[in-house]
């Protein structure tokens, strides 16, 4: 008998989906092979990884309080079915999920009863039962994301690794779906699988700030720079770009170069902003000073005067 998917998460049956997560990247960095050498490490791994995928989704979390092991062997719309079907018949026994040794769940459902009459089985029709839907998480770089394409990727589910090709859309964003059809969990006797969602995550890069479909970069200029204006290059995600920096421009400053950010196949692009930030020479060589020190005597820029400076949004 399977262990029960609480226990290998070691949480309790009204555990909250933050605390789910929470108990599951524990245990999935203790546990991963590539950082956990036991021989047992990556059975434990894949047992945990499958206790959360069901217990994160709601639906399939409800069918596994209700009937636990055979939570699989259930269809989506088993609630209205046993509805339809509750004036015909009276259970002859109770079934005995997780959820019924508090008291809670479906006390008066007959399992026998409930995949005989749902699923076919005793009236000369084979069992088939669609596989559940799936999600797991599809990390990706903001190139990655920039560029869409192919990408191969591999997921353990409770049958071992499996790995699928994923089509990225072009310019995809943080948080959207991406579907598999086929991809979930197997089907049941002649039951098609179920589909597999992939929820996309951004990961974090030192050089972009993805903000909705705009991408916001840091544009580092020299104090003449941005004193006296100037045309500069910057590096986007689609390659490099030049962005004409105002005369006067103070760091926090943004420039907007539309159409420049994520891409939007058939719809609107998103906007690259360059967020200025003034660089000045850690060491300055002599004549630098020299003509510095004449700058200071020479001006009466005040930065600490609100009236003196602007740096306005571009």
């Amino acid at each position: 008998m399977a262990r029960d998917y609480y226990d290998v998460l070691g949480v309790s049956r009204d555990a909250s989906p933050d605390e789910l997560q929470q108990a599951y990247r524990r245990l999935a960095r203790t546990n991963h092979p590539d950082v956990n050498h036991d021989p047992g490490a990556e059975e434990r791994f894949k047992e945990i990884n499958d206790a959360y995928h069901v217990l994160s989704d709601p639906e399939l979390r409800k069918r596994y309080d209700r009937f636990g092991e055979d939570f699989r062997r259930v269809p989506e719309d088993w609630e209205e079915r046993v509805g339809a079907g509750a004036g015909r018949r009276r259970a002859r026994t109770t079934a005995r999920g997780p959820a019924d040794v508090g008291g809670g769940g479906y006390p008066d459902i007959d399992l026998d009863t409930l995949f005989g009459d749902l699923f076919g089985q005793g009236r000369g029709r084979s069992t088939a039962v669609a596989g559940a839907d799936q999600e797991a998480e599809l990390p990706l770089t903001v190139e990655e994301a920039y560029r869409g394409g192919r990408k191969q990727i591999t997921l353990n589910g409770p049958d071992g690794p499996r790995r699928y090709t994923v089509t990225i859309p072009r310019g995809v964003t943080d948080g959207k779906r991406i579907r598999l059809a086929g991809g979930g969990g197997r089907g049941l006797g002649e039951g098609p699988p179920g589909d597999l969602y992939l929820v996309v995550r951004l990961q974090p890069d030192r050089r972009y700030r993805v903000e909705g479909k705009d991408i916001v970069v840091e544009l580092r200029l020299a104090p003449w720079e941005a004193a006296l204006g100037a045309t500069v290059p910057i590096t986007t995600p689609g390659g490099e770009t030049k962005v004409t920096v105002p005369a006067g421009s103070s760091t926090g400053r943004r420039l907007r170069v539309q159409g420049e950010g994520m891409p939007s196949p058939g719809g609107r692009s998103g906007d690259l902003h360059a967020e200025v930030k003034i660089m000045v020479p850690s060491r300055l060589k002599r004549r630098e000073r020299e003509l510095f020190a004449e700058l200071a005597a020479a001006s009466r820029f005040d930065p600490r005067r609100p009236t003196d400076h602007g740096g306005g949004r571009g």
